[in-house]
């Protein structure tokens, strides 16, 4: 199997790896048929995302999209966060095999099952 460079690195190198002990959004998601589970936490501050960390069980490049997405999200309002799929963050990364194309879909989930979650106990449209 063929993984680019950058999906390499951040697989070898990955970014915002840990725990967030005072998160106030978390999501963990998996994949039953491959076994991989992701789970994020999100510091937010009243609509930014201002600390993102994961921790993964799972494939390589289940670890990259991970630290990819986090990469990506950093930084970024809520709204912005909620616009990221899992196509943006295989492009980031330069492409992956089309039979780890689920493993983009993971980080994303739960990315965006952390948001929503904290948008919907916020009230934040």
């Amino acid at each position: 199997m063929n993984y680019t460079e950058k999906v390499m690195d951040h697989f070898m190198n990955p970014r915002n790896v840990g725990k967030i002990e005072d998160a106030n959004a978390i999501a963990e998601v998996g994949n039953p048929s491959c076994g991989d589970v992701i789970k994020m936490y999100l510091k937010i501050n009243g609509e930014m995302i201002e600390d993102i960390k994961f921790q993964t069980f799972g494939c390589g490049a289940a670890i990259a999209v991970s630290s990819q997405t986090t990469e990506m999200v950093k930084g970024k309002s809520l709204k912005e966060a909620l616009d990221i799929t899992r196509d943006q963050v295989a492009d980031e990364l330069g492409g992956l095999p089309a039979v780890k194309m689920h493993c983009s879909n993971l980080a994303a989930d739960a990315l965006h099952q952390a948001v929503k979650t904290y948008m919907k106990e916020h009230g934040i449209a």
